[in-house]
């Protein structure tokens, strides 16, 4: 099956949204009905840092953001070296979908964005707990490179260098 890989628009945000709160409670997923919710939501998309895959009848099957946050930015972690970068975030596959490589085509095509746009790497935070997601970038050969608590979660930062 042949995904595309997309900007978001804003026609696209309630399927979103549904997509989000349908990961709540899933093993390792730390999100809730407030985070991420609309604000974050259209934020995403102010920026046009939210990106789509879809099916080939069109419907959303996964969705990643680049993220600014100045909290996740200056962790001590990262190899500043490879700055500027751009952080993933908010990471989702459609539940039916899991384990078909999805989440790494979503990360694939995310990184490919970035490099486009003269980023010199892709780095992100991950639940310790989440065991899918850190198999899934470790085959995509990131670098842990620390932990931190932040937003009441523990996380492993990954990085890698682009291009």
């Amino acid at each position: 099956m042949k995904y595309i890989f997309e900007n978001a628009t804003p026609g696209d945000s309630d399927e979103i949204l549904r997509l989000y709160r349908s990961a709540i409670g899933r093993e390792g997923c730390t999100w809730s009905m407030e985070y991420p919710g609309p604000e974050t939501l259209a934020d995403d998309l102010k920026r046009e840092s939210l990106f789509v895959m879809r099916s080939e009848d069109g419907e959303i099957i996964g969705a990643v953001s680049v993220d600014k946050d100045e909290a996740v930015d200056s962790l001590p972690c990262w190899n500043k070296e490879l700055f500027p970068g751009g952080e993933l975030a908010r990471l989702v596959v459609r539940e039916g979908y899991e384990n078909r490589g999805l989440a790494r085509e979503l990360i694939t095509c995310a990184m490919e964005k970035l490099a486009a746009d003269g980023l010199k790497s892709a780095y992100f935070l991950v639940s310790k707990k989440h065991k899918r997601a850190l198999a899934s970038y470790e085959k995509l050969h990131f670098e842990k490179r620390g932990e931190c608590t932040l937003f009441g979660n523990d996380w492993w930062c990954y990085q890698k260098e682009l291009g």
